[in-house]
């Protein structure tokens, strides 16, 4: 229904097109661009980590909720943690000095465990654990690959403990002090009853927005409804969902060929942290987010880094034009 599906329009084109203007473009200029979007998530993160600590905003947000959470410059707190744990993957890539980088990853897990998205922040650790021990560091042996890796792994684990410290104790994991299987929890667990209260024909051919968050409302008592797909079936039918979905799963795994492999890991970050929240059914910036940054970083080669996971660069210039 066209009437319900607008997000296609403001998430998808405007992703498409974006992607078309990056092809446009030559190889320096899309770096450049990777790299303001990288700069500014991490602004975004160091935004939301003072307005947690301060508990003010610094941008107005329409809900209310019984718990302070921030936004930084994104829309919503699961918006602002889903963007940090998503460019974690993509900050190796960049030609920035290694401080400078290591830099960004230690402020976008602070952002991101600020935001109160604890799918995130889980997959953003995990992710970072991913990069330190599977991304190659090309002028090590493999042996050699091996040392270096156990021993920085020792200093990570280490530090994140005195991260996770501080965190509990300046209030940044309140969120993780009972369980994560919590009311939030459930209720992305709930929201797929509402396929049992509609009709089939409902089911097939889709249903107005404000019918079907009248359902939820009224007979599941849920206020949101927190599933992309529920979303896109509900409001497309079953059949056109199911097409929307492979065209857009093609599209981004199109993009990813020949993609270096901190690439993966962060689209794939991208992707879980996706199905506890809204990003693929709403109007939002991450999917044009990934597209530039998957276009940005394509093809980049590492260079060595022994001291640290974020030994990524350009020794030479990534060859973007061919999507093949």
């Amino acid at each position: 229904r066209a009437g319900s599906s607008g997000f296609s329009i403001d998430t998808y084109l405007v992703a498409g097109a974006a992607g078309l203007l990056m092809l446009a473009l030559n190889a320096q200029v899309r770096r450049a661009l990777g790299d303001l979007v990288l700069g500014m998530v991490v602004l975004s993160a160091v935004m939301g980590t003072i307005e947690a600590v301060t508990q003010h905003r610094f941008l107005p947000y329409g809900l209310n909720e019984l718990q302070f959470r921030p936004i930084g410059l994104s829309a919503h707190p699961l918006a602002l943690g889903a963007l940090c744990a998503t460019v974690i993957g993509f900050v190796p890539l960049t030609n920035w000095r290694i401080w400078v980088r290591v830099l960004a990853i230690f402020a976008l897990l602070v952002g991101c465990a600020a935001s109160g998205a604890r799918a995130a922040l889980l997959l953003a650790a995990a992710e970072t654990l991913i990069l330190l021990m599977f991304v190659p560091w090309p002028r090590l042996s493999l042996k050699h690959q091996r040392q270096a890796k156990s021993v920085v792994l020792l200093f990570a684990v280490a530090g994140g403990a005195v991260l996770v410290a501080i965190l509990f104790s300046g209030g940044l994991l309140n969120r993780f002090g009972n369980t994560i299987f919590d009311e939030n929890f459930m209720a992305r667990v709930t929201i797929y009853q509402v396929f049992g209260l509609v009709s089939w024909k409902d089911i097939l051919f889709g249903m107005n927005v404000d019918d079907l968050l009248a359902i939820v409302n009224e007979k599941l008592h849920l206020p949101y409804i927190e599933s992309a797909p529920v979303v896109i079936i509900m409001l497309f039918g079953l059949p056109i969902a199911a097409l929307f979905i492979v065209l857009v799963f093609w599209f981004i795994f199109r993009l990813l060929r020949g993609a270096p492999l901190p690439a993966w890991i962060g689209t794939m970050t991208f992707l879980l942290a996706a199905l506890s929240n809204n990003a693929l059914s709403s109007k939002s910036p991450e999917i044009t987010i990934i597209v530039v940054l998957l276009l940005a970083y394509r093809n980049a080669p590492f260079r060595s880094g022994p001291g640290s996971i974020l030994s990524a660069a350009a020794a030479s210039e990534p060859k973007l034009d061919r999507l093949g």
